[in-house]
């Protein structure tokens, strides 16, 4: 990237107790202009039911704004609701949800260039300020696709402490993984003469750092939601800094798309994929795993294969496909040749662990 690059940065990043029941004074407070403007709440039926009095208060705090109940996280839904925005001039998407909701409005928002707010209701990965979304397409494979970050990014504490357990796991997961992602990036910037973005490169490594160094234990403490939204956004921030997804995704990612696209069948989140994907990833790095591992102890974040139904055979499977996923992509695995008889001993090292 050259000096004349230019970035988007959100304008307002509130974490705050009970913030989506005062979500329009946050908004008045860092864009005024965006009040009274004609605004479409989209989330899913089934969020739509749950929390039906906060969403209904959001509604009535944006001038009465419709409530979409989106169908999947695909590309034509994006698309579905970007026509009704542009056609109804809608000048605000606000996405109530988690990762498929967030990223289906982000990319409405971005096609039919509206102002986009995201509240998530979990804090599972880092696409809710990433520039990606990640979205079905036709015949129900998922791509990655480029659109602009969130205007506006509001977490209610409350919220997230009463999310299942497993959504912030796997944003835990999605953000420690940034410790074999910066490695891969190095050394592709290596291979391929091209320049690491440091400012980049040095937000990936706070949000790293921030939960990974975090004193506070007890996941669902305020203090604890705080850091961990924070280190979600700089890992999208850091994204949206180095024009790709380069400071976030590397030889662990590989391993989790490989999962996504040949074992759908697995019940795993991206995150806790992207966790078990960075333990092999540090050994073909030649890091020592022992820090990560005994940190997915300390917050109970499962990464023996064996709990996922990931046997032996189709762990050394994964990793062989992982090589593949991403065609191009210079991770560790371009320097590290199949083993299966290596990936059986980290397998037995992650069970046994």
């Amino acid at each position: 990237m050259n000096q004349h690059t230019r970035f988007n940065l959100p304008i307002c990043l509130a974490v705050e107790e009970d913030a989506f029941f005062h979500s329009d004074e946050i908004i008045g407070r860092y864009i005024p202009e965006m009040i009274g403007q004609k605004t479409l709440i989209v989330s899913e039926p089934f969020l739509i039911g749950l929390y039906r009095e906060k969403i209904e208060d959001i509604s009535h705090d944006f001038g009465g704004a419709e409530i979409y109940p989106m169908e999947n996280a695909s590309y034509e839904q994006a698309v579905a609701i970007a026509k009704k925005v542009s056609m109804e001039e809608v000048k605000v998407i606000i996405g109530i949800g988690g990762g498929r909701v967030l990223d289906t409005a982000k990319y409405a928002a971005h096609i039919s260039k509206t102002v986009y707010i995201c509240m998530p209701t979990s804090l599972s990965n880092d696409s809710l300020a990433s520039p990606f979304s990640v979205l079905e397409m036709e015949g129900k494979t998922r791509r990655t696709l480029s659109c602009k970050i969130p205007t506006a990014i509001i977490v209610d504490t409350n919220m997230i402490t009463t999310a299942p357990i497993g959504q912030t796991l796997s944003g835990i997961g999605d953000t420690i993984a940034k410790h074999t992602a910066l490695y891969d990036w190095k050394l592709s910037a290596q291979k391929t003469n091209s320049r690491v973005e440091d400012f980049a490169y040095a937000l990936a490594r706070m949000s790293y750092d921030s939960v990974y160094h975090c004193d506070e234990k007890d996941m669902n403490s305020r203090v604890f939601i705080r850091i961990l939204s924070r280190a979600l956004v700089m890992g999208g921030l850091a994204m949206e800094i180095a024009g790709s997804s380069r400071p976030c995704s590397g030889s662990e990612h590989l391993f989790a798309h490989a999962i996504e696209e040949y074992y759908p069948e697995l019940k795993i989140s991206h995150g806790m994929a992207v966790a078990m994907g960075s333990i092999p990833a540090c050994i073909f790095q030649g890091q020592s795993p022992d820090g990560l591992m005994q940190f997915f102890r300390t917050y109970g974040l499962q990464v023996d294969p064996r709990s996922y139904g990931i046997t032996e055979e189709m762990f050394a499977d994964i990793w062989e496909k992982a090589r593949t996923v991403r065609p191009g992509r210079i991770t560790i695995l371009s320097e590290t040749p199949h083993d299966p008889a290596r990936l059986r001993e980290i397998y037995q090292r992650m069970v046994e662990a």
